[in-house]
């Protein structure tokens, strides 16, 4: 019988006197190299977690600068670099913007400016492909830093692509721990470029879609007209955060007999088919104020019954409002189907919503359903807002508290230009709103100068 190999043994043995003269037992150095294994595994799993988050928030949000800055922080975070910064470029090759981590951007924009045509972030560029730098100032294709930025010495770069092209460039510098940049730093930053060049690309769709939308809504909406001496102003702003087409509209017209009829309306929906419906629900409504008149309560109760020749007809809530100068004051009269109460904002400051005898279902879904009127006089230089539930429907806020908000905002507007007060109402707080906003404001001339200046002379 064959005696068994030895080379096993022998090689074991080796191992062992090695190991003796290191001071270590086999049982040590495999203990240690586990370890090793084990904080590698560890370090590798943290990565990519920190990956995975940095995706789901790219993907989350559909706003570019901050999907930008997540990119920046995310690579800072995952490579452990002191520095990180993203330079987009311009149609023209040129950098038009930069975002930074771990550097005053105000500060140093302000010194230096925006990346120059030359230097290391050029051949960055000019090559398309990842760039490991082990002393910046020792490159030869480095010029430099310019005033105000921090002074660097290990780089890592990754351009950004987008469609092929070129979007920017993706550069960290100095790790926390002074080490050089390494191989598996590289692929980390690579692969999360890629993953930011799909999210850039998707958040561009995404405004182009969003700016289309509120293009085809705008265009479906009328211009308002001249309706001197009174004044009117709208705002609409599409919902913030999915670029759907919504059922908002609103409406001003001089009616035959002298009076002034405005409305705005929500049809319930948002899809395709819910704009062209508003657009037919608009002109039906124009058509029946026009040419039929009598109160608003008439008007809107005729276009419950016309809205009946739709196979499923479509329900929408509204106000219908008529002002007119009688006995040398002006008079509001309105009816309400189903929506947000009008706003008064006298001159002094003083606002109120203005309650119906009772507030009706929206129209569409009773054709039978009675209609009543509403009045209330209008003071000289006071402002009516009409508007819809966008401006004060939120996620998670009482509706009444969000009703009070925006009269204590409008009563502090009272005296500005009425352009100014809609866009400061609609977007000058900054808000994210659930679903489209439309707001029609119309202002009433001040006191009559003929009884103001008689008041003046009296004694």
């Amino acid at each position: 019988m064959p005696e068994e190999p030895r080379r096993p043994k022998a090689a074991a043995g080796r191992l062992a006197l090695a190991l003796e003269a290191l001071g270590r037992s086999p049982d040590e150095a495999g203990s240690e190299e586990l370890s090793t294994q084990v904080r590698q595994l560890a370090l590798g799993q943290r990565r990519l977690r920190r990956l995975l988050d940095a995706v789901v928030a790219m993907s989350e949000d559909m706003d570019l600068p901050a999907v930008l800055r997540h990119i920046v922080e995310a690579a800072t975070d995952l490579v452990g670099a002191r520095y990180g910064a993203l330079g987009v470029l311009g149609s023209d090759g040129e950098f038009v913007d930069l975002i930074t981590v771990g550097v005053d951007e105000e500060r140093m924009l302000a010194e230096s400016g925006l990346p120059q045509g030359h230097g290391l972030l050029v051949g960055l560029l000019a090559d398309l492909k990842p760039m490991r730098v082990a002393d910046v100032c020792a490159d030869p294709r480095s010029v430099g830093f310019p005033a105000g930025h921090p002074m660097m010495t290990t780089l890592l770069g990754v351009p950004l692509m987008v469609r092929g092209r070129a979007y920017g460039n993706l550069y960290l510098a100095d790790k926390d721990d002074g080490a050089p940049f390494t191989d598996d730093d590289e692929a980390i930053l690579t692969a999360l470029a890629s993953v930011a060049s799909v999210s850039i690309e998707n958040t561009r769709l995404y405004e182009d879609l969003r700016q289309a939308a509120m293009h085809f809504q705008v265009r479906m909406l009328p211009e308002l007209p001249d309706l001197s001496p009174l004044a009117v102003e709208v705002r609409y702003e599409p919902a913030s955060e999915l670029p759907r087409l919504g059922g908002d509209w609103y409406d001003a017209l001089t009616l035959p007999d002298g009076a002034v009829c405005l409305v705005v309306g929500d049809v319930t929906g948002h899809a395709v088919a819910v704009a062209p419906v508003m657009g037919q629900i608009r002109n039906m409504l124009r058509a029946l104020a026009y040419d039929h008149g009598g109160p608003p309560s008439l008007v809107v109760s005729k276009l419950d019954r016309a809205l009946t020749m739709f196979t499923e007809p479509p329900t929408a809530t509204l106000v219908l409002a008529r002002v007119e100068r009688t006995g040398g004051e002006y008079v509001l009269r309105w009816s309400n189907a189903g929506h947000p109460p009008p706003l008064l904002v006298e001159a002094d400051g003083t606002a109120r919503f203005l309650a119906p005898a009772r507030h009706g279902l929206p129209v569409g879904v009773e054709p039978s359903f009675g209609r009543d009127d509403a009045e209330h006089r209008l003071p000289a230089g006071s402002t009516l807002l009409l508007f819809t539930d966008g401006l004060v429907e939120r996620r998670g806020q009482d509706i009444d508290a969000t009703l009070a908000e925006l009269a204590d905002q409008a009563a502090r507007l009272a005296g500005v230009p009425l352009g100014r007060l809609c866009a400061e109402l609609v977007t000058g707080r900054g808000q994210l709103f659930d679903d489209d906003v439309t707001l029609l404001a119309l202002r009433l001339p001040g006191e009559d100068p003929v009884r103001t200046s008689g008041r003046a002379t009296e004694p």
